[in-house]
C-alpha cells in the first residue's frame, strides 16, 4: 500500500501543536507559520492528504472539531497541528493563520460542508489556493466557476480508472505526454541478461523479481542484470515498442452475449419501469389534488339536518371512504344543494378510477421489479468471462462506467435494492443482481466460477475484506488466474490482508485520489497515478522555475528511484525523448516524471526552493 517512508518522516521537523479554539491562547505560534497548507477535515482522503503533505515536507494545520483520535494520533506523530474548531466558521480560519497560508484543502465528511468550508475561505482571501473535495458533479461544476477549473476533485472519479485496470490485469496501460502517446508495458524477461541488452531505450519503471522473496526495484538502471521469468514495467511510445518487438499481452474482453429475446426483454422491463414511476407520481397527485378538492367543497357546502357545516375532519373522513368505495353511509346527499350532490357523483367516479388506476401501476410495479430482478440473475448465468462488481456506491459507478467503456461485460451484485445509482446501472445495459455478498449463494447468483475478475467495492472495509475471502474459497483453483481487487482504507489492515490472505490487489480510494489533491495545492501537475504490482506510482509534470533548486541539475541528481521520461524544452520547444542522464534542466524546461509518490512529490516541490 502506500506505508510512508520512515526515514523521510523522521528528517521532517516535529511541531505537535493541539489548540482548543474555545480556550485563550497565545495566539504568537500561529504568526510564526509562513506558506502552510490547511487541511480541514480528517477523513480518508484529509489523513492522506496530510500525511503526503508532511512527506514533502510541507507544514500543516488542521482545522477539525471531532477528529478520530487514531488518526489525529498519527497526523500529531507526522508533525502537523490541530486546530480543534469548527472549519465553517470565520474564526477558526482565522486562528489558523489563513493569511499566511499557500492553499485550503476540503477534506471534510459531507458535500456541503466542504462547499460551505470553499466559498467561506474564497470571502475571506480571494487570492488563496482552494482545493476542494465534492462528489457530486453538478455541484462540483459550478464550484469550479469560483475556484478555479482545477481545484475542485472527486476521489472515486480520480481512483475509478487505476481500480478498473486492476480488474482487467492489463499489460498495456495507455496515457499521453505532452501530446504523445505512450504506453506502460508489462513484459517478461525472455532470459538472463540486463535491462539495456533486453529493452534497449526503453524506461523502466520497476522489476518485480521472479524469486518471491525478493524485493521489488523501482526506477531501476538500464544495466541491472534480470533473471529469465523477472517482471519488467516499462514505458514507450507504441513505435519504440513495436521496434523491440513488444507485443501486448492482455487479455481481450471476450463476451458471449446473451440471447437476444432475453436481452430486448430485459431492456422492456427496464423501461416500463421508469415509465411506471413516471405515471404513478402523476396519478398520486391527481387523487392528492382531487381529495384537497373535495375536503374544501365538503366543508364549504355541506350542512346536516340541524343546519351546521361539516367539520375539517368529518370533510376528510368522507373523501377518503369514498375514494376507497367503502361508504359506511355516515352521511347523505339527497336533500344537499344540487351542485354538491353533481360533486358527490364526480367524487365517486373520478375517485374510483383514480385508485383503480393506483392500485394497477402498484402491483405492475412490484411484478415488473421481480421480473427485471430475476432477468439479472438469469442474464448473469449466461454471461463468461465477465467482471463482478461488488458494491455500486460512487466508486463501485466510476469503476463499471471505465470497465464497460473498455467493452467489458459487467454483473453488478448490490445488497440495497433502492440504491441511486441503479437507474445509471439500467442505462449501461447492465444486470444487477440483488443479495448479500458475504453468502456464497449470492456470489454464486453472478457467475463467480465464470469471471475473469472480481471488483469488491463496498464501502465496509470488513465486508470487503470477508467477500474476498469467500470468494478466494469459492475461486479454488482459479484463485491464482483472477484478480480480486479489494478496497480496503485501513492501511495497516490492508497490509495484514495482502500478507496473511495473499491479496494482491488492494486498493485504497483515498490514496490513490491524495497527490491529485496535494498536487493541485502545491500548485504541481499530476498527470496519472497507477499501480506497479503492490507500488503506488505517480505521473507529474514539473515546470522548473528559473530561480529554482532544479535549474542546471542533471537528470542523474535526482532521486535514484525517480524516473524522467521526456523533457519539453523552453528555449527551442523540443521534445527530448528519451533523454539521457547527463541531461540538465533550464528554466521553463518542462519534465515529464514517473516514481513512487513520496519521492516524486519532494521532487516536484524540490523547484520551489533556490539553487
Amino acid at each position: 500500500m502506500d506505508a510512508p517512508d520512515d526515514a523521510a518522516v523522521d528528517d521532517l521537523p516535529a511541531v505537535p501543536v493541539t489548540v482548543d479554539s474555545a480556550a485563550r491562547i497565545d495566539p504568537a505560534p500561529w504568526r510564526e507559520w509562513r506558506a502552510h497548507v490547511i487541511v480541514c477535515g480528517l477523513n480518508g482522503v484529509g489523513l492522506r492528504v496530510v500525511e503526503q503533505l508532511r512527506l514533502s515536507g510541507e507544514q500543516v494545520v488542521i482545522v477539525e472539531d471531532d477528529p478520530d483520535p487514531r488518526r489525529l494520533a498519527i497526523v500529531t506523530e507526522l508533525g502537523a497541528a490541530h486546530l480543534l474548531a469548527d472549519p465553517r466558521r470565520t474564526t477558526a480560519l482565522e486562528n489558523a493563520n489563513l493569511a499566511t497560508a499557500t492553499a485550503l484543502v476540503c477534506a471534510a465528511g459531507t458535500d456541503l460542508e466542504n462547499l460551505e468550508i470553499a466559498l467561506l475561505a474564497r470571502r475571506l482571501q480571494p487570492e488563496l489556493r482552494v482545493v476542494v473535495e465534492l462528489g457530486n458533479a453538478a455541484l462540483g461544476r459550478a464550484l469550479a466557476r469560483v475556484t478555479g477549473p482545477d481545484s475542485v476533485l472527486d476521489p472515486a472519479a480520480l481512483a475509478a480508472p487505476t481500480l478498473a485496470e486492476s480488474c482487467l490485469d492489463l499489460s498495456a496501460r495507455p496515457f499521453p505526454i505532452d501530446g504523445s502517446a505512450f504506453e506502460l508495458r508489462e513484459l517478461t524477461a525472455p532470459r538472463d541478461s540486463t535491462l539495456r541488452l533486453l529493452f534497449g531505450d526503453l524506461a523502466p519503471i520497476a522489476v518485480v523479481p521472479v524469486d518471491d522473496t525478493a524485493e521489488m526495484v523501482v526506477c531501476p538502471g538500464r544495466d541491472l542484470k534480470v533473471k529469465a521469468g523477472d517482471r519488467v514495467f516499462v514505458i514507450g511510445t507504441p513505435e519504440d515498442l513495436e521496434g523491440r518487438g513488444v507485443t501486448e499481452m492482455t487479455r481481450p474482453p471476450r463476451r458471449r452475449a446473451p440471447l437476444k429475446p432475453i436481452g430486448t426483454l430485459r431492456r422492456y422491463v427496464h423501461g416500463f419501469v421508469a415509465e411506471s414511476e413516471r405515471a404513478m407520481r402523476l396519478t398520486l397527485g391527481a387523487l392528492f389534488g382531487v381529495a384537497v378538492l373535495s375536503v374544501l367543497l365538503l366543508k364549504v357546502g355541506y350542512r346536516s339536518a340541524e343546519g351546521k357545516h361539516m367539520s375539517l375532519l368529518d370533510s376528510a373522513y368522507f373523501t377518503t371512504e369514498t375514494l376507497t368505495t367503502v361508504g359506511f353511509g355516515d352521511f347523505f346527499f339527497a336533500r344537499q344543494q344540487d351542485w354538491l350532490r353533481v360533486w358527490a357523483i364526480v367524487l365517486m367516479v373520478l375517485g374510483a378510477t383514480l385508485v383503480t388506476v393506483l392500485y394497477a401501476m402498484l402491483t405492475n410495479l412490484l411484478v415488473s421489479r421481480r421480473i427485471a430482478q430475476s432477468l439479472g440473475r438469469q442474464l448473469a448465468t449466461r454471461m463468461h468471462d465477465h467482471v463482478v462488481l461488488v458494491g455500486l456506491g460512487s466508486v463501485g459507478l466510476g469503476v463499471l462506467e471505465h470497465l464497460v467503456a473498455a467493452g467489458q461485460p459487467v454483473v453488478v451484485l448490490e445488497r440495497d435494492e433502492d440504491n441511486r445509482f441503479l437507474a445509471r446501472a439500467r442505462e449501461l445495459d447492465v444486470p444487477v443482481v440483488f443479495g448479500d455478498s458475504t453468502v456464497p449463494t449470492s456470489l454464486d447468483a453472478v457467475g463467480i466460477d465464470r469471471a475473469r475478475a472480481v471488483a469488491v467495492l463496498t464501502s465496509s472495509d470488513l465486508a470487503n475484506i470477508e467477500t474476498g475471502l469467500v470468494v478466494d474459497d469459492l475461486l479454488a483453483e482459479r484463485r491464482t488466474e483472477v484478480p480480486v481487487v479489494l478496497r480496503i482504507f485501513d492501511r495497516d489492515l490492508a497490509h495484514t490482508v495482502e500478507t496473511g490472505f495473499g491479496f494482491h490487489f488492494v486498493r485504497s480510494t483515498a490514496a490513490l485520489a491524495a497527490p491529485w489533491f496535494v498536487g493541485a495545492a502545491l500548485g504541481l501537475d499530476i498527470l496519472n497515478t497507477f499501480y506497479v504490482d503492490k507500488q503506488p506510482m505517480l505521473v507529474g509534470r514539473l515546470t522548473v522555475a528559473d530561480d529554482g533548486g532544479l535549474r542546471g541539475k542533471t537528470m542523474a541528481e535526482l532521486s535514484a528511484r525517480i524516473r524522467v521520461i521526456a523533457i519539453r524544452r523552453h528555449s527551442t520547444g523540443d521534445f527530448e525523448y528519451p533523454p539521457r542522464r547527463g541531461t540538465r534542466f533550464d528554466g521553463g524546461d518542462q519534465a515529464y516524471l514517473v516514481g513512487p509518490y513520496g519521492e516524486l512529490l519532494q521532487v516536484l516541490r524540490r523547484d520551489s526552493a533556490a539553487g
